[in-house]
């Protein structure tokens, strides 16, 4: 039996440099990872959590950072002094992540098999067709659906927590003694959220791994974790076992932590407001060709016979599983992808017209990503992303087009003078909010919010959902809220439809579904999702 842990990190600090400044994210952190347990990192958007757990294998993004002070001890040796060869000995192998951002962290050039064949292939020398094997076991393990289909599939041809799933294969390949997941669960729904919660246990106790857990989502942090330490403005400020933590926080900053769940009630709307959009009957068939010829075998149904009404001011609620549908059936209403069935947008047919025609109306029907990061140039500034729909509209000339993005910025509660800065320089909240930005600043009647809070944690999330609460009252705006968390679609939405595997199986109105849903369906993704969790188990022995 040993004492020692796995990873000790002892008075870490961490700067980031420029021409002008030197910040520090991280400010004396010192912390213990045991063998077989789990530690979990809570914290703020920009709390210095996430750069904390990437310093354990030296992959801080910004090539100015450095560690002023610190040591991180993996099995006594200190990983910031060893070489790159000796680093990739370890990640990867030996230590594994899983990053929060998938379509970012994935190669949308190679195909799912040729990923996790890669890991495979350099840490184990596996050969071709005992690679394939393995890459099979781990993505049924993980619970992709029919696996052996999705070896040849691209990362955008999965949806968000599909892509997810195969990033904790990939990670899971060498059985590591150490999982560091910053966000695991963040683009899946809450049921599968449950079943990978339940992978992580059991790969633990048959691996004897340790994982730490990077997390906004407290529910998640209690269901899992042995000891929490909660972050705050680059210091750990509290650290306790999980069950004492959650019942007794001492310091402030967790107790806001805890008690910041999204809340209220959506903003008061007309019932007899004017319909802005009109659905029937819409399909989304995406066909399966074969052969040399390409003919089409067969259909991947995303969405069948979708038929809803919206009206002015209010929101849509689309909730559902991971790959039910839900995002293919909200890029179908904009004319993103091809579809099938009536689209009708202020009186006007849009399911008739070419792209050509519909273009001069995205003005009016914007979007809002699920990945912030992904989603915004890292080449552009914040003023350039923001005024360049208006430049493609023909909006304002170049001063008048500077107010706009000025104003908007103002708006959505982000300081005007950081309009000349690029995405990375802002956390994972403030970039949500450029996003949104981005589509308020065309002044659209209509926005498409595609898991608009998933990747903020809990605070910021109750932050953004009063943002868009406030801007719809302010704007008259029409949401088509698309998300997995349903404490956030409770507190947004005045409809809710439910979709699974491309049908509608329920929809009304939200407070109605909320109160007394109908469907089995529903009332396992309200119980999965409002369940009070259950204390996880004792802490794990330590093994020599």
């Amino acid at each position: 039996m040993s004492d020692q842990p796995l990873i000790r990190i002892d008075n870490l600090s961490v700067a980031f440099r420029s021409e002008t400044e030197e910040v520090m994210a991280v400010r004396g952190v010192s912390l213990d990872i045991r063998a077989g347990e789990t530690l979990a990192l809570v914290g703020e958007s920009g709390s210095g959590k996430s750069v904390t757990a990437h310093s354990i294998l030296r992959l801080l993004p910004h090539p100015q950072s450095r560690h002023p002070s610190g040591q991180i001890l993996y099995k006594g040796e200190d990983l910031l002094k060893a070489n790159e060869k000796r680093l990739r000995q370890v990640r990867g192998n030996r230590i594994s992540m899983i990053f929060q951002e998938p379509m970012s962290s994935l190669n949308p050039l190679h195909s799912v098999e040729r990923q996790i064949n890669e890991v495979l292939f350099l840490h184990k020398g596996l050969d071709k067709k005992a690679a394939r094997a393995r890459t099979l076991e781990l993505l049924e393990l993980v619970g992709i659906p029919e696996p052996a289909k999705r070896l040849t599939a691209y990362p955008h041809e999965l949806s968000g927590g599909q892509r997810q799933r195969v990033m904790i294969a990939m990670a899971l390949a060498n059985e590591p003694e150490l999982l560091i997941a910053d966000e695991p669960t963040t683009a899946l729904d809450v049921t599968v959220q449950l079943k990978i919660l339940e992978l992580l246990k059991s790969l633990q106790e048959k691996l004897g791994m340790a994982l730490l857990l990077i997390s906004h989502d407290l529910n998640l942090v209690r269901r899992i974790a042995h000891r929490v330490c909660v972050m705050y403005q680059g210091r750990v400020v509290e650290e306790n076992d999980c069950a004492t933590l959650f019942a007794d926080p001492r310091h402030e900053y967790t107790q806001r932590l805890i008690a910041a769940d999204p809340s209220g009630s959506p903003v008061q709307v007309k019932v007899d407001a004017p319909q802005i959009m009109r659905v029937e009957q819409l399909k989304v068939w995406f066909p399966i060709r074969q052969g040399v010829l390409r003919r089409t075998v067969d259909h991947v149904k995303a969405v069948t016979d979708a038929s809803f009404t919206l009206k002015q001011g209010h929101t849509l609620g689309i909730v559902g599983e991971s790959g039910s549908g839900k995002t293919t059936l909200g890029l179908a209403l904009l004319r993103l992808v091809e579809s099938q069935g009536l689209i009708e947008c202020n009186g006007q047919r849009l399911d008739g017209l070419s792209q050509d025609d519909v273009r001069p109306m995205r003005r009016q029907f914007q979007v809002v990503f699920q990945d912030p990061f992904g989603s915004l140039s890292p080449r552009m500034s914040v003023a350039q992303i923001i005024s360049e729909g208006l430049e493609i509209h023909k909006i304002g000339d170049e001063q008048e087009r500077e107010q706009m993005v000025i104003q908007v910025l103002q708006e959505v509660g982000l300081d005007p003078a950081t309009r000349h800065r690029y995405p990375h320089e802002f956390s994972g909240g403030q970039r949500q909010r450029i996003a949104i930005a981005r589509a308020l600043v065309l002044k659209p009647s209509l926005i498409l919010l595609d898991e608009p809070t998933s990747a903020l944690d809990r605070t910021v999330q109750g932050q953004v959902v009063e943002l868009l609460r406030d801007l719809q009252d302010r704007h008259n705006l029409s949401y088509l809220f698309i998300s997995h968390d349903l404490a956030v679609v409770r507190a947004l939405s005045h409809e809710l439809m439910v979709i699974r595997q491309g049908h509608i199986v329920e929809q009304g109105s939200a407070s109605a579904i909320f109160a007394s849903p109908q469907h089995d369906y529903t009332r396992q993704l309200l119980e999965a999702a409002f369940a009070h969790p259950v204390s996880v188990n004792k802490a794990p022995t330590t093994v020599a």
